[in-house]
């Protein structure tokens, strides 16, 4: 099962994901806070710029976060330790083989790991087995289709398609966002629910303008370009005239918009009674 990080594992991914988290805290975590004593499970931390704010929304909750990269686990207790979170403890896992017994946890938390994913509703099925019966799963993911801005450009739009191909390549969907309620549903979720959540950046909002515009979308697309070159998907002069469009609506005439999907979905009956004939 490919499960390939096409952004890579770089110094300045990691300040690129510790940007767009600070940046977003409030549009995607705002509404997410687990009761005193409860047990969640996080996915696929990285490098915990998502336990951050998750941690600290649910003070009471007992939060287990993994993640299959051992570097990225390092960097992300270095952050809960620092941060003073002493509800969070830290494991290395394959989110595909999780060294957890059935039911052993009230929720699931998963953000920006189903994109990476060749086979996202087997992780979804395998993560609804760890839920006890009414507990919940929450995933947030991002859509790269959804972006558009202005001033339009066709150079821009090509960059962006670049880095879809290349996650595609590598055996993910940088379009999932679109794509979470047949996945849960398809997982065997009951009562799904999903939210758009919109980021509008104009100059108006400097915060996003540095924040998500400069420092988190093109950042991303921009850290593409050599491979997306070496795999001769485009001229080195387009992709760059891309690259600079983007910056351009950064500036204060500028618009961008994007979207990410927040869906909750709850697990039924017990394991035992899915088991039944």
């Amino acid at each position: 099962m490919n499960r390939t990080y096409v952004h890579g594992y770089h110094r300045l991914e990691s300040a690129r994901l510790q940007d767009q988290a600070a940046t977003l805290v409030d549009l995607l975590h705002s509404d997410t806070a687990y009761p005193a004593g409860s047990s969640v499970l996080e996915a696929g931390c990285g490098i915990g710029a998502q336990t951050i704010p998750l941690a600290r929304n649910s003070p009471g909750a007992r939060i287990t976060s993994v993640d299959i990269s051992a570097d990225s686990l390092a960097e992300a207790k270095a952050k809960a330790d620092a941060a003073g979170l002493g509800n969070v403890q830290f494991q290395q896992a394959d989110i595909f083989a999780l060294p957890f017994d059935p039911e052993s946890f009230d929720h699931v938390f998963v953000c920006f790991v189903l994109e990476h994913l060749a086979q996202p509703v087997e992780a979804l099925a395998t993560l609804r087995e760890l839920l006890r019966p009414g507990g919940t799963v929450t995933v947030i993911e991002g859509d790269h289709g959804s972006a558009y801005f202005h001033p339009d450009s066709e150079a821009a739009r090509t960059a962006i398609r670049c880095q879809v191909e290349l996650q595609r390549a590598a055996g993910g969907n940088a379009l999932i966002g679109r794509q979470l309620y047949p996945l849960l549903r398809h997982a065997g979720f009951d009562a799904v629910r999903v939210s758009p959540r919109m980021v509008y950046v104009d100059a108006s909002r400097p915060h996003l303008v540095d924040g998500f515009t400069r420092k988190t979308f093109t950042a991303m697309i921009e850290g593409v370009r050599e491979p997306a070159i070496e795999a001769g998907m485009v001229e080195p002069e387009v992709f760059d005239a891309g690259v600079r469009a983007l910056y351009r609506t950064a500036e204060t005439d500028g618009v961008f918009c994007y979207t990410f999907f927040k869906a909750v979905g709850e697990a039924g009956d017990s394991l035992l009674d899915r088991l039944s004939p």
